[in-house]
C-alpha cells in the first residue's frame, strides 16, 4: 500500500503532484529551517481513492494520520483533544495547481465546550479563546455540515446592534460566549475532536467538486483527475493580542511587477480577517514601525524564498506574541504586465534563463498588451454571459443594426452592435463598433472570426439574452430589458455583459514585452502567419510580427458597400456576356486588393484561398435590401427572389461551395487567378517581391485538384504571356475534409503545400454545426462528455490523428510539401503546441493573436 500521509519534514517542493502545491511548499520551507508550524499532508492519491470508493475514506487512513498526529504533538508540545494543553489544527486543501480560494478550509479544529475553557486557562486570555471557538463553529458548520454561513454573520450583527458594538475587536469574552450560545441553536456541533478531524478531511476532499472549483478548473484547463491534498497543520494565532497579527505579502508588486516588497497586515487579527475585507489592512510598513525585528525576519524570509524558488512569491504569515511564523508560500498570481516585467527582470538579475522567462508568461498575460481590458477592480453589474469570442473590454451605446452602428459612429458615438447573429452584410457595422454581442453562434461563428481578425471585442452565444432587433430590445434571463441607446460594457476575455461604463486598463506595448517576443522568435521553430485580407489587417499583422499571410479569404473582399452589388449582379446574370461584364469589374477590385497586400507583405508568402462560401451568402435577405438591389442592377424583384430560392440549400456548409464552385463556375476561378497573377506581376514591376500561393478549398479527391489546377495554370500562363513577365507561385490545397486527410497520399503529387482548415475539419468530423454548437456544447462540457470546446482548442485525439495521418502519408509520397494550419486553432496556444509536435511549418491566426502564437510556438520548442 502506498504511503498516504507525509510529515512536513518528509517531502520537498518537487512533490506537488503527490502533496499538492501548498503541502510541497510547506515541506520545502520546513527543510529550509523556516519557522513553519508543524503538520502533515494527506496525499492527492488518497483523494482519488476517496472518490473511487464512493466518497469514503480508505480503510486505515485514520490510523495512519493518527500516527502522524502523535509526532506533531511531540514537536509542538501540546496534545490534540487535551483540555489542559490543547493542540488545535487547521485543515486546508492544496491542489497540484494553485486554485486560490476555490476549495475549503477549517481553522481552530479541535475545540469543544471543555477545550475552549482549557484554552482560556492556558493562555490567560478568555476573549481570544472564545473568539477562536466562534470562528471554528462558523467555519465547521458552513464547510463540513453545509449550514448557511450568513445565519452566523447575522447573529453577530444582531448582537452587536443590541449591545452598542460595531467592531469585532470591541467584543469581550462574555460577548462571544453569548454569541456561541446562539450558534449552538443553529447547529449540532460534534464535541469529539477526532470526529471533527475525520469529517473535515472528508469535506476538504469533497470541496474538489464544489461549483466554484469546477468553474475555475474549466477556465484554467486544470484536469479534474488531479484531486487535492489535505494539509493538517498546527494552529498559530494572529488574534492573540496586540503583539500578534496576520498578513499577506508579495516579494514583488503583483499589479505592475515592480521589484518592491509589497503586502498588508492587521494587528490582533486572524488570517481570514486580512483576506475577507471585514477590516481594512495596513501596509506592510506598519509592521516595520511597530515590530522592527519581526519585520526584518519577514523581509529576510521573503528574500530567501524568492531566490530559492526563483519566482515572485505570495506569502502568508502570522505573528503570535511577537514570534514570526510562515504559513504558506506559492508563486504569486500577477497581472499580464507584471508577469512580463517580472520574467524579463529576473533574467537580467540572473535568477532565471530567457527560456524559463518564456514559460512564465501565459497567453492571457499577453492579451493585456494587445487590447484594452476591463479593470478587474471595477464594480460590475453583470447582466448576462456568453462565449469569450474576442478579447478586450468595450463600452458603448446599444444599437441593433449595422447601418445604425455606422450612423452613430459617424456622429462620434461609441456603440456596441447587438444582433441575434451576424452575417457578412453586417461587416460595415462590425468595423465601426467598439464591441459585438450576439445571442447565437459559437467561438468560430462569423461574428467571432471577423471580430478577432479586426481586434474588436466580442461575445457570442449569449443565449440567456433574448434579442429582438425589430423591437430594439435585449431581455435578460431575469426579465431586465436593455433598450437602444443603453450603455453596456463587454468583457471579451471573461464573456461577461455588464450594465454601464466599467473602467478599463489601456493596452500598450513595453520594452519588456518586445524583449520577450524577441526571445520567442529566437527559440521557436514554427513560422507564424496571419489570417488577413484587408490592407489594414495585413499592416497590423506585419507590425505584430507576421511572417506572411496564411489565409487570405477572398470572399471578404466583396462585402464592401461599393462591391457587394457587383458581386450580386454577377451571381444573378442571365447571359454569359452579362456575367463577363461583372467579372471584369470584380477582377479590377481583386487586382487592386492583391497588389496592396503584395506591397505590404513584400518578400513574404501570401496564401490566397479561392472563393469558398455558397453564393447565396452574398444575396440580400430582407425585402428592403432585395428592392434596393432590384433598382440598382435593373433586375425584376421576382427574378431576384427566385434566384435566392434556387440557390438556397438544406445544408449549405456541405453544399455548393469551395472547390465545387470552381468546377461548376470555372469563370469565377479564372477571374480570381488573373487578378492574383496580374497583381503579383505589377508588384514585381514596382520593385517588390510577391510570393503568391493559390489554395484550393474543400477538396475530397485528387481529380478535383487536377481539374482546378488546369484552370489555374491556364489563367497564370495567359497573364504571364500577356505581360511578358514571370514570377514564382505555388498551388496547394486546404485540408478540411476527413476524406482529404485520409487520402493525402493521393493528393501529394499534385500540390506544393497543405494547409489544415481545422474549423471545417472539426465540423465535418464531429458532425457539429460550428454556428449552432453553442446551443449544446456548454451542456457537453458540464456533463464531461467532452473535455473542451473542439472549435476553441484542437481535438488532438481525432482531428489531430487525421492531421498526423495526412502528413505522414503525403510525406511518404512526396518530399518538400509545406504544412500549415489556418483555422482559428492557429491562435490557440494548446493547439499551437500540438502543431509543433506534428512538425508543421507554420500556423496562421488572426492578427491580434500573432504575439500569442509567437510565444506559444517558442514555449512548445522550449518545453
Amino acid at each position: 500500500m502506498a504511503k498516504r500521509v507525509y510529515l512536513f519534514n518528509e517531502g520537498h517542493k518537487d512533490d506537488q503532484d503527490l502533496l499538492g502545491g501548498k503541502g510541497a511548499n510547506l515541506c520545502e520551507m520546513t527543510n529550509l529551517g523556516l519557522p513553519v508550524p508543524f503538520g502533515f499532508i494527506i496525499t492527492t492519491d488518497t483523494c482519488r481513492e476517496f472518490f473511487a470508493n464512493g466518497n469514503k475514506l480508505p480503510n486505515r487512513l485514520e490510523q495512519e494520520y493518527r500516527v502522524a498526529l502523535d509526532l506533531v504533538e511531540q514537536k509542538m508540545g501540546a496534545h490534540f483533544g487535551d483540555p489542559d494543553n490543547p493542540l488545535l489544527l487547521s485543515v486546508r486543501s492544496g491542489a497540484p495547481v494553485s486554485m486560490p480560494g476555490m476549495m475549503d478550509t477549517v481553522l481552530n479544529l479541535g475545540l469543544n465546550d471543555d477545550i475552549v475553557e482549557g484554552l482560556a486557562r492556558k493562555t490567560g486570555n478568555p476573549r481570544f479563546a472564545y473568539d477562536c471557538y466562534r470562528r471554528f463553529i462558523q467555519m465547521f458548520a458552513n464547510v463540513v455540515l453545509g449550514v448557511d454561513g450568513a445565519q452566523f454573520e447575522q447573529a453577530i450583527d444582531d448582537y452587536k446592534k443590541g449591545n452598542n458594538k460595531s467592531l469585532d475587536i470591541e467584543m469581550e469574552a462574555e460577548d462571544w460566549q453569548r454569541v456561541i450560545d446562539h450558534f449552538k441553536q443553529l447547529v449540532d456541533l460534534p464535541q469529539d475532536p477526532f470526529r471533527q478531524l475525520l469529517l473535515a478531511v472528508e469535506a476538504v476532499f469533497q470541496s474538489w467538486h464544489t461549483p466554484r472549483a469546477n468553474v475555475y478548473r474549466e477556465m484554467n484547463n486544470i484536469p479534474e483527475s488531479l484531486g487535492t491534498a489535505v494539509n493538517i497543520q498546527s494552529m498559530v494565532y494572529g488574534n492573540f493580542g496586540d503583539d500578534s497579527g496576520s498578513g499577506v505579502a508579495f516579494t514583488r508588486n503583483p499589479s505592475n511587477g515592480e521589484k518592491l516588497f509589497f503586502g498588508e497586515f492587521l494587528f490582533n487579527a486572524a488570517g481570514e480577517d486580512v483576506v475577507s475585507g471585514i477590516r481594512t489592512p495596513l501596509p506592510i510598513d506598519a509592521l516595520k514601525d511597530q515590530m522592527p525585528d519581526v519585520y526584518q525576519q519577514l523581509f529576510d524570509t521573503q528574500l530567501l524564498l524568492e531566490n530559492h524558488y526563483r519566482d515572485m512569491q505570495d506569502i502568508e504569515f502570522t505573528i503570535q506574541e511577537g514570534r514570526f511564523y510562515i504559513l504558506q508560500t506559492r508563486s504569486g498570481k500577477r497581472t499580464g504586465r507584471a508577469s512580463v516585467k517580472i520574467a524579463v527582470e529576473m533574467v537580467k538579475e540572473g535568477l532565471i534563463t530567457d527560456k524559463e522567462a518564456l514559460l512564465r508568461v501565459s497567453p492571457e498575460h499577453v492579451e493585456a498588451f494587445l487590447h484594452p481590458m476591463v479593470d478587474p477592480q471595477g464594480k460590475k453589474d453583470i447582466i448576462a454571459s456568453g462565449l469569450p469570442a474576442s478579447p478586450g473590454g468595450a463600452t458603448g451605446a446599444v444599437v441593433f443594426s449595422a447601418d445604425e452602428a455606422v450612423q452613430e459612429a459617424a456622429k462620434g458615438n461609441k456603440v456596441i452592435l447587438v444582433r441575434r447573429e451576424t452575417t457578412p452584410e453586417d461587416i460595415h457595422g462590425m468595423k465601426v463598433a467598439e464591441g459585438i454581442l450576439t445571442e447565437l453562434g459559437g467561438m468560430t461563428s462569423h461574428a467571432a472570426v471577423v471580430a478577432r481578425g479586426m481586434g474588436v471585442c466580442a461575445i457570442t452565444g449569449c443565449n440567456k439574452l433574448t434579442i429582438d432587433t425589430a423591437a430594439g430590445t435585449a431581455t435578460t434571463a431575469s426579465g431586465q430589458i436593455i433598450k437602444r441607446g443603453d450603455i453596456i460594457t463587454l468583457d471579451g476575455l471573461a464573456g461577461e455583459v455588464m450594465l454601464g461604463d466599467i473602467p478599463k486598463i489601456t493596452a500598450s506595448s513595453s520594452d519588456d514585452f518586445q524583449t520577450l517576443l524577441n526571445w520567442a522568435d529566437k527559440y521557436r521553430k514554427l513560422n507564424v502567419r496571419a489570417n488577413a485580407e484587408t490592407p489594414e489587417d495585413a499592416a497590423r499583422a506585419l507590425e505584430l510580427g507576421a511572417e506572411g499571410i496564411g489565409l487570405c479569404r477572398t470572399e471578404h473582399m466583396f462585402f464592401a458597400a461599393e462591391r457587394i452589388d457587383v458581386m450580386r449582379g454577377m451571381i444573378l446574370s442571365e447571359t454569359r456576356e452579362e456575367r463577363e461584364s461583372y467579372l471584369v469589374q470584380l477582377e479590377k477590385f481583386q487586382h487592386d486588393d492583391f497588389l496592396e497586400l503584395f506591397r505590404i507583405m513584400d518578400g513574404k508568402p501570401i496564401t490566397i484561398r479561392l472563393l469558398d462560401p455558397p453564393l447565396h451568402e452574398f444575396l440580400p435577405h430582407t425585402e428592403d435590401d432585395i428592392a434596393a438591389l432590384s433598382a440598382h442592377i435593373d433586375k425584376p424583384l421576382k427574378l431576384i427572389k427566385n434566384a435566392i430560392k434556387d440557390l438556397a440549400e438544406v445544408n449549405p456548409m456541405l453544399g455548393l461551395r469551395g472547390c465545387r464552385l470552381s468546377i461548376v463556375h470555372p469563370e469565377i476561378t479564372e477571374m480570381q487567378v488573373r487578378a492574383i497573377i496580374s497583381a503579383a506581376l505589377a508588384a514585381k514591376e514596382q520593385g517588390y517581391h510577391p510570393l503568391p500561393e493559390i489554395m484550393i478549398p474543400l477538396v475530397v479527391n485528387v481529380r478535383e485538384i487536377r481539374m482546378i489546377s488546369e484552370i489555374i495554370d491556364r489563367g497564370i500562363q495567359s497573364v504571364m504571356k500577356e505581360k511578358s513577365l514571370s514570377i514564382r507561385y505555388k498551388i496547394g490545397t486546404m485540408m478540411e475534409t476527413p476524406r482529404a486527410c485520409l487520402g493525402a497520399d493521393r493528393l501529394a503529387n499534385d500540390v506544393e503545400f497543405m494547409s489544415f482548415g481545422t474549423n471545417d475539419l472539426t465540423q465535418m468530423t464531429y458532425g457539429f454545426s460550428r454556428d449552432d454548437a453553442a446551443k449544446f456544447i456548454p451542456a457537453y462540457l458540464t456533463n464531461k462528455i467532452i473535455e473542451m470546446d473542439p472549435f476553441v482548442s484542437l481535438d488532438q485525439r481525432a482531428i489531430g490523428k487525421l492531421m498526423k495521418v495526412a502528413i505522414k502519408d503525403s510525406k511518404r509520397k512526396k518530399k518538400g510539401i509545406k504544412y500549415g494550419i489556418c483555422g482559428e486553432h492557429g491562435g490557440d496556444p494548446r493547439s499551437i503546441k500540438y502543431c509543433h509536435k506534428l512538425g508543421l511549418d507554420y500556423v496562421s491566426c488572426s492578427p491580434y493573436r500573432i504575439p500569442i502564437a509567437r510565444i506559444a510556438a517558442a514555449q512548445a520548442n522550449v518545453e
